[in-house]
């Protein structure tokens, strides 16, 4: 009787290759238990993970493409370079694990608790990441580009200077969350919870903040030219320096906003809100009322 694909793998890299060149199917390591395992560089490919416990294993520049953890665990996995292009991890776990560096293009992590994990440098890119957990999550340099984050949270995440252009963060939580530099052109915030965010210096030309709760957010020197910020409430938010022209603000409510060197030409402030607010030097040059 054959070797299981388990097996195979203990014995090491070289019994796991033979192993794979004569599988004619997906390898199944469905339920397996790999805990602390040392697989670094390891071509596991297309592997279907499915509720397989990973947690603490070295995967360090493993190639992982395809593969399909659904309902693993990978609580504190080392991955850093891995490939991890298209790989499925829903529902899963991967608590304080080490993504720095890897490739997740086209991933689908929806629902998945990825809390404190590492994704420093890594590329996030057209990522399906809906209801994803990211608290406190290391995401800086990371390209995000095209992401799908609607209801993700993110609160108190590091994702200064983030590439998070045409980013869907519809509805999703980030209080307290670090996005100082970020790129978010054209990137949809709807409803998104930004309360005490920073958002100093962000190039957001574009992007859609209707609805959007910034309370208390500080969004100084940022560009964020042709926005949408309609009936978004943005009260007490710094936005000293930074330009709004030819922003909607239908509705917007910026009681006790600072508003100091802020350029608001061209905007559209029908029923704005500004009771309170700090208008030192802010230009309103061509604003409709």
């Amino acid at each position: 009787m054959g070797l299981r694909a388990d097996e195979a793998l203990r014995l090491g890299a070289v019994a796991w290759l033979d192993w794979r060149r004569d599988c004619v199917e997906m390898p199944d390591l469905s339920d397996a238990r790999l805990m602390e395992m040392n697989l670094r560089g390891a071509d596991l490919h297309a592997v279907n993970f499915r509720r397989a416990n990973l947690a603490n294993a070295k995967l360090v520049a493993a190639n992982l493409q395809g593969a399909i953890l659904n309902n693993g665990v990978l609580d504190g996995v080392d991955l850093v370079d891995a490939d991890l292009r298209s790989i499925e991890i829903i529902n899963g776990s991967a608590k304080g694990a080490d993504f720095r560096r890897v490739n997740l293009a086209q991933a689908n992590l929806m629902g998945s608790n990825f809390t404190e994990v590492d994704m420093r440098d890594a590329d996030l890119s057209v990522v399906n990441a809906i209801a994803i957990n990211l608290t406190s999550a290391k995401l800086r340099g990371a390209n995000l580009d095209r992401i799908q984050l609607h209801r993700a949270t993110l609160s108190y995440a590091d994702l200064i200077e983030t590439n998070l252009a045409e980013a869907d963060l519809s509805q999703a939580i980030l209080v307290d969350t670090e996005l100082g530099g970020a790129h978010l052109y054209r990137a949809n915030l709807t409803e998104a919870r930004l309360n005490r965010g920073h958002l100093v210096n962000v190039y957001g030309v574009l992007a859609n903040f209707n609805r959007a709760n910034l309370t208390r957010a500080d969004l100084s020197w940022s560009n964020l030219a042709r926005t949408s910020f309609t009936k978004a409430i943005l009260q007490g938010t710094n936005l000293s320096g930074a330009s709004l022209v030819g922003a909607n603000l239908t509705g917007a409510d910026f009681s006790s906003a600072n508003l100091t060197g802020a350029d608001l030409s061209y905007t559209n402030l029908r029923d704005a809100i500004f009771d309170g607010a700090n208008l030192t030097d802010t230009l309103f040059i061509g604003a409709i009322h």
